[in-house]
């Protein structure tokens, strides 16, 4: 029997006004177009992928699960990424072993662990548990004097927690700006610096260049009492999972 979601699924891979009409429609539709969506998934190219994933995403029917898990042999790296973050914000079980297989694969073939495609991933296995970064104490310490669900740290403690990650052999990946304002959150613009590491140098040689760049970059940034930092960083062990 055909589906009578069918248009509108496909309808995912068209022009951007067409496609975000498709896609409110689905969203409001809800779990009635999950399997139409599942079963038209093959048949999208990366945009209408990419759409449909922002869908299970908004309905968060765990049928989706087996679909998101089947989206990580992508040959899109970034369906591959939008895949694994969707997983993890929907508590998708079994999706653990399949994300670390994903990453093991990111890693053979050398992608950058700064790039998206590695930090979507690292994240969504953090999310699920099964990764616990390194936050040494006085990192721990100075965003516990925030709102947990505040946008970083105060950007006042920028040099110090980037000393404390490299004290604890931490590589710093970048930093993110943010206002706080009320509450409402905006993204600003850092420094001007543009720095990329050498992932074939020996790790502390890494930590070191990554933390005199960023010390570097604290001299430029921007202060106040509303502007916080969002570091992202990895540990040894997340070259060798």
């Amino acid at each position: 029997m055909t589906s009578p979601f069918e248009d509108l699924v496909r309808q995912l891979d068209g022009e951007a006004d067409a496609s975000y009409d498709a896609r409110a429609e689905l969203i409001w539709v809800g779990s009635e177009a999950i399997t139409a969506i599942i079963d038209g998934l093959p048949s999208l190219g990366g945009f209408g992928q990419l759409t449909a994933i922002e869908v299970f995403e908004e309905v968060a029917d765990p049928r989706c699960g087996p679909a998101l898990i089947g989206l990580l042999d992508s040959e899109n790296s970034t369906v591959r990424e939008w895949a694994a973050t969707a997983l993890a914000n929907l508590e998708i079980d079994g999706a653990v072993e399949p994300l670390r297989r994903v990453y093991r694969s990111c890693l053979e073939r050398a992608t950058p662990p700064d790039w998206s495609e590695p930090v979507g991933i690292r994240w969504a296995l953090t999310k699920l548990g099964a990764r616990t970064p390194v936050v040494p104490p006085l990192t721990a310490r100075l965003r516990a004097m925030t709102d947990a669900d505040s946008a970083g740290w105060p950007s006042a403690h920028f040099e110090e927690i980037i000393k404390d990650l490299a004290d604890h052999d931490q590589v710093i990946l970048y930093s993110q700006f943010w206002r706080v304002e009320g509450d409402r959150t905006y993204g600003i613009s850092g420094t001007s610096l543009d720095w990329q590491l050498d992932w074939t140098a020996p790790w502390q040689d890494l930590v070191e260049e990554a933390s005199a760049w960023s010390l570097l970059e604290a001299t430029e940034a921007p202060a106040g009492e509303n502007i916080f930092v969002a570091i992202t960083w990895i540990d040894r062990t997340d070259l060798h999972p």
